[in-house]
C-alpha cells in the first residue's frame, strides 16, 4: 500500500509538471466517451428498448397500399374487429379511438386527451396500474354499455390533481359526464399521449371505425398474418365501397417501425460519428502517452541504473496511466449526461415515442470507460517494455536531449497519426455533407408566408351538431368571432391545410379524360380567406367567394404542380374534376349534397410546400371546407404582432360561441410548425453533432500531431544542432521536421480521401438532402492541411531556434 501511494503522488506531480500534456490527454478521453456513451443511449432509449409494454415486438397494425405506393393505416368497424380476433395469427385484438374531451370551471374550457380502449385494452399492454387498477373486460362487456369509469395517466394525474393518492373512487367530469377514476397508469405508460383513458363500446353498424392493434401470437411473422387477413379484407372492401384504395395490398406492420423508422438512420449514423470520435480520442492519447514515453527514457534508464526493478518501472508508469484514464473516463461520464439532454432537447417531436425512457446505458458506458482504460495502460507502459531492449549505458550516455524512438515506436507514431487524419477526414466529410443538405433545405422557397400566424385547432364534441348546415353555421361562426378580434388581420378556416405537410392524398376522376395512371392529388378544405392569410398568389381564374362556401358549392382551385403533370400545355380552368370517396359518413363526415360528383376547377395557385420541406411540391386541389367537414378543423390567424400573444383572447372567442368548446391545448405558429417538420429536425441535428464532432476530431487530431512534432525537435535537438554548425540553413532544419510528419500526414489524407470518396454514396444516402460533393470533400481535404501545417510549423519553429553551442556542449 505505501508503495501504491508514493506511486499515486509521483503520478500527480508528473501531471501538475506538464499540464498541457495532462489536460491534453484527459479532454480526449472525456471528449470521446462522453459523446459515445451518449448517443448509443439515445439509440437504446429511443429504439432498443422504446416501449415497456409486454410483448410489443408482437403487436402490429395493417396498413393499406395503393397503387401509387401510398401506405396508410385501415381502420375497421366493430364487427370487422370481431372477425380479426378469430384468426389464427392472432393473440388479442384491441380497438381503439381518441376524442378531445374538456373540463370547465375557468374561463375557457381545458382540453383533455381522452383515448377510449376495449375492456381488454390494459390486459392486451400488459402494464400494472401504478395506482388502484384499470378497467377490465367486465367493466366493458362487448356489446353492452361500458361502466363510467376512468384510468388516469401519471402526468394528468400529477398536474390536475397534484399528484393525489386518494383519488381512486373519486369523480372527475368530461364534458359534463361524470366517471369513477379507477386508478392512475405508470410514468411510461403514455399510449396516444392519453389523458385519461375510457372503456370504449364498438358500434354493431358499418358506418363507425376504430383505429385497431393485433398482437400477433408467438412465432407468427408479419407475412403470415397478411396471407391469413387478406381474403378478410377484400371481402370488407366489398361490403364498405370506396373505402379501401383500387387494387390495393396489405402490409402488417409493427407499431414499433413507425415511430424510428425516420429517426433510426439518424442515430446509427450519429453513433458511427461519435465511435470514430473514441476512436481518434484513444488514438490521441495513445500518441501522447508513446511522446512522452520515448522522451523519458532517459528518466527511465537512470532510474534502471540505480536499481529500479523493471516489475518496478511498469508498475509506476501503469500507475500514472490508469490514473489519466480514470479521471478522463470520469470527466466522460460527467459529460454524457450534459450531452445526452442536449440531444433529447432536439429530437423530433414525434419522432420517438413517448413512452421512451432516456438515460445513460451502463453496457455501452463500461465499454467506452474500459476502452479508454485499455488504450491507456497499453501505450502508457509500452515505453517500459520498450526500454528493456535498449542499453542502459548508451541511453544514459545520450543526454537528454538525444534519446530516439525504436523504429517500432515510430511506425507506431505514422499509424496512429495517420489514422487520426483519415478519421478526421471522413468525419468532415459527412458534416460538410450535412451542413449542405440542410442549408439547401432552407433555402428551398416556401411559397406561402409563415411570418405572424399560428394554426388554432379545434374538435368537435361528439353527438354534436350532427347536421350539415349546423356544423357549417357553428364553424363559420368561430372564424367570424376571431376574425373580429382587434389585432387580427385576418382568419381563414383550414380543416387539413396548415403547411408544409398537408393534405389528403385521394384518387380522383377527370371529365372527358380516360386516366392512362393512377390520378392521384392532395385534397385541401378550406375557406376564401386561406390564400390571403397565408400570401399564397391566384395565378389564373378565381377564388369562390363567402355565398359559395356556405352553400358548399362544388368548386376547386388547383396548384401549378396540378395542371404541370396533368393538364401540361392546356388550360385547365372548367375543367371538372371528381373524388369518389368524397361521400358523407354521418355523423363523423357530413358532406354537402353533391360533394362526391363532378367539382369545377375555377382558378390556379401558386405551388406551396405540402409534402415536407425536402420533397418537390405534389398536385394539390382546393376546396371549400363546408364540402366536405369532419370532427374538426383548424382556424388560421394572421395577427398584427406575435400570434401566441394572443392565444388566450382567440380561446375566450371560441368559448364565446359554445362554453364548452375548446381549442386544441397545443397551438403553436406556423414557423414552429416548419421547424418540428421532422426533415427539419433531424437535420439541424446532424448538422449540430457532426459539426462539432468532426471539430473535435479536428482539433484532437492536430493536438496530437503537434505533440509528436514538439516531443521530436525535443529529442532531436543536438543533431539539429550538430547540422546548423555544419552551415545547414534554417530552410533545411524545417524541411527535416516537416518531413517527418508529413510521411503521416500524407498516409492519413490519402486514406481519408479513399474512404470519404468511397463511402460517399452511404454518407449521401444516410444524411437527408446530403448530396455527393467531390469539390467539398477536396475543400474539406485542404481545411486538414492547413491544421497539420499549422500543428507542424509551431513547434518547427523551436527547432529553427536551437543554439549550435548549447547543443554541441550537451553533446
Amino acid at each position: 500500500m505505501q508503495k501504491l501511494l508514493q506511486d499515486l503522488r509521483y503520478a500527480i506531480r508528473q501531471m501538475a509538471r506538464t499540464p498541457g500534456f495532462t489536460l491534453t490527454a484527459i479532454l480526449s478521453l472525456a471528449l470521446g466517451i462522453g459523446a459515445t456513451v451518449s448517443v448509443f443511449s439515445v439509440i437504446y432509449s429511443a429504439i432498443l428498448n422504446a416501449w415497456p409494454y409486454a410483448g410489443f415486438d408482437r403487436v402490429c397494425q395493417i396498413n393499406t397500399i395503393s397503387k401509387t405506393g401510398n401506405e396508410g393505416g385501415q381502420q375497421f368497424t366493430g364487427p370487422e374487429i370481431r372477425q380479426l380476433r378469430q384468426t389464427g395469427a392472432v393473440e388479442d385484438v384491441v380497438a381503439e379511438s381518441g376524442w378531445n374531451l374538456t373540463i370547465t370551471g375557468s374561463d375557457v374550457p381545458q382540453d383533455v386527451q381522452g383515448v377510449y380502449l376495449t375492456g381488454n385494452g390494459f390486459t392486451f399492454f400488459g402494464m400494472p396500474a401504478m395506482v388502484g387498477r384499470y378497467f377490465e373486460p367486465s367493466d366493458a362487456p362487448d356489446t353492452q354499455d361500458p361502466q363510467p369509469v376512468a384510468v388516469l395517466s401519471y402526468n394528468f394525474w400529477q398536474h390536475h390533481f397534484n399528484g393525489d393518492p386518494a383519488i381512486v373512487g373519486k369523480n372527475i367530469q368530461l364534458v359534463h359526464k361524470d366517471y369513477t377514476i379507477l386508478g392512475v397508469m405508470p410514468p411510461r405508460f403514455t399510449w396516444r399521449d392519453g389523458d385519461v383513458y375510457l372503456p370504449l363500446k364498438m358500434s354493431q353498424g358499418k358506418d363507425v371505425t376504430y383505429g385497431t392493434l393485433l398482437k400477433l401470437k408467438p412465432g407468427v411473422r408479419p407475412e403470415a398474418a397478411e396471407a391469413e387477413f387478406r381474403p378478410l379484407l377484400e371481402q370488407f372492401d366489398k361490403d364498405r365501397p370506396n373505402t379501401y384504395p383500387a387494387q390495393f395490398r396489405i402490409a402488417v406492420r409493427k407499431m414499433g417501425e413507425f415511430y424510428v423508422r425516420d429517426l433510426r438512420g439518424t442515430l446509427y449514423l450519429l453513433f458511427g460519428a461519435v465511435a470514430l470520435l473514441l476512436a481518434i480520442g484513444c488514438a490521441n492519447v495513445s500518441i501522447l502517452l508513446l511522446a512522452r514515453g520515448t522522451a523519458r527514457q532517459h528518466e527511465l534508464a537512470i532510474r534502471s541504473a540505480v536499481g529500479a526493478s523493471r516489475l518496478r518501472i511498469v508498475r509506476q508508469l501503469l500507475t500514472e496511466s490508469l490514473l489519466l484514464a480514470l479521471v478522463g473516463a470520469g470527466l466522460g461520464v460527467v459529460m454524457a449526461y450534459r450531452v445526452l439532454g442536449f440531444i433529447v432537447a432536439r429530437l423530433p417531436e414525434y419522432s420517438f415515442p413517448h413512452e421512451a425512457d432516456f438515460h445513460i446505458n451502463l453496457t455501452v458506458l463500461v465499454f467506452s470507460v474500459s476502452l479508454a482504460i485499455l488504450s491507456g495502460v497499453l501505450f502508457g507502459v509500452f515505453p517500459a517494455l520498450e526500454s528493456a531492449r535498449l542499453e542502459i549505458n548508451q541511453v544514459i550516455q545520450a543526454g537528454t536531449h538525444k534519446v530516439a524512438g525504436s523504429v517500432r515506436g515510430k511506425r507506431m507514431h505514422t499509424g496512429l497519426i495517420a489514422g487520426q487524419i483519415a478519421l478526421t477526414l471522413l468525419l468532415l466529410t459527412a458534416a460538410g455533407t450535412a451542413i449542405q443538405g440542410f442549408s439547401r433545405m432552407m433555402r428551398r422557397p416556401l411559397g406561402y408566408d409563415p411570418h405572424n400566424v399560428m394554426s388554432v385547432g379545434i374538435p368537435i364534441h361528439e353527438n354534436t351538431l350532427n347536421t350539415w348546415a349546423e356544423r357549417a353555421a357553428y364553424i363559420t361562426q368561430m372564424r367570424d368571432r376571431v376574425a373580429a378580434l382587434p389585432g387580427v388581420i385576418s382568419a381563414g378556416i383550414s380543416t387539413n391545410a396548415t403547411p408544409p405537410s398537408n393534405g389528403w392524398p385521394q384518387p380522383f376522376e377527370i371529365l372527358g379524360k380516360n386516366a392512362s395512371e393512377q390520378q392521384e392529388a392532395l385534397l385541401n378544405f378550406v375557406s376564401p380567406e386561406y390564400f390571403k392569410i397565408l400570401q399564397i398568389p391566384l395565378a389564373e381564374g378565381r377564388v369562390w367567394e363567402q355565398s359559395e362556401v356556405s352553400r358548399g358549392a362544388a368548386l376547386a382551385l388547383v396548384n401549378q404542380a396540378f395542371v404541370r403533370r396533368y393538364f401540361p400545355g392546356e388550360d385547365v380552368l372548367n375543367h371538372s374534376v371528381r373524388i369518389p370517396r368524397l361521400t358523407g359518413e354521418p355523423p363523423l363526415r357530413l358532406g354537402a349534397k353533391g360533394s362526391d360528383g363532378w367539382i369545377q376547377v375555377i382558378g390556379v395557385v401558386g405551388d406551396a410546400l405540402d409534402d415536407g420541406l425536402d420533397k418537390p411540391v405534389k398536385p394539390a386541389l382546393y376546396i371549400p371546407y363546408t364540402v366536405y367537414m369532419w370532427m374538426g378543423t383548424q382556424i388560421l390567424v394572421r395577427t398584427q404582432g406575435a400570434p401566441l400573444a394572443m392565444l388566450h383572447s382567440v380561446r375566450r372567442e371560441i368559448a364565446s360561441v359554445n362554453p364548452d368548446q375548446q381549442a386544441y391545448s397545443q397551438v403553436d405558429d406556423l414557423e414552429t410548425w416548419i421547424v418540428r417538420e421532422p426533415e427539419f429536425a433531424i437535420s439541424r441535428l446532424i448538422s449540430i453533432l457532426f459539426s462539432a464532432f468532426s471539430a473535435l476530431a479536428l482539433a484532437l487530431a492536430g493536438v496530437g500531431l503537434f505533440s509528436v512534432v514538439s516531443y521530436t525537435v525535443v529529442q532531436r535537438t543536438s543533431e539539429f544542432g550538430i547540422r546548423v554548425a555544419l552551415g545547414a540553413q534554417p530552410a533545411d532544419v524545417l524541411r527535416i521536421v516537416l518531413w517527418s510528419a508529413g510521411v503521416s500526414v500524407a498516409i492519413g489524407l490519402a486514406s481519408g480521401l479513399a474512404l470519404s470518396l468511397g463511402l460517399g454514396r452511404v454518407i449521401t444516402r444516410w444524411v437527408r438532402n446530403g448530396v455527393h460533393d467531390p469539390l467539398m470533400v477536396i475543400g474539406v481535404s485542404l481545411l486538414v492541411v492547413v491544421v497539420a501545417g499549422l500543428a507542424c510549423l509551431i513547434p518547427a519553429r523551436r527547432a529553427l531556434a536551437v543554439d549550435p553551442m548549447a547543443a554541441l556542449r550537451c553533446e
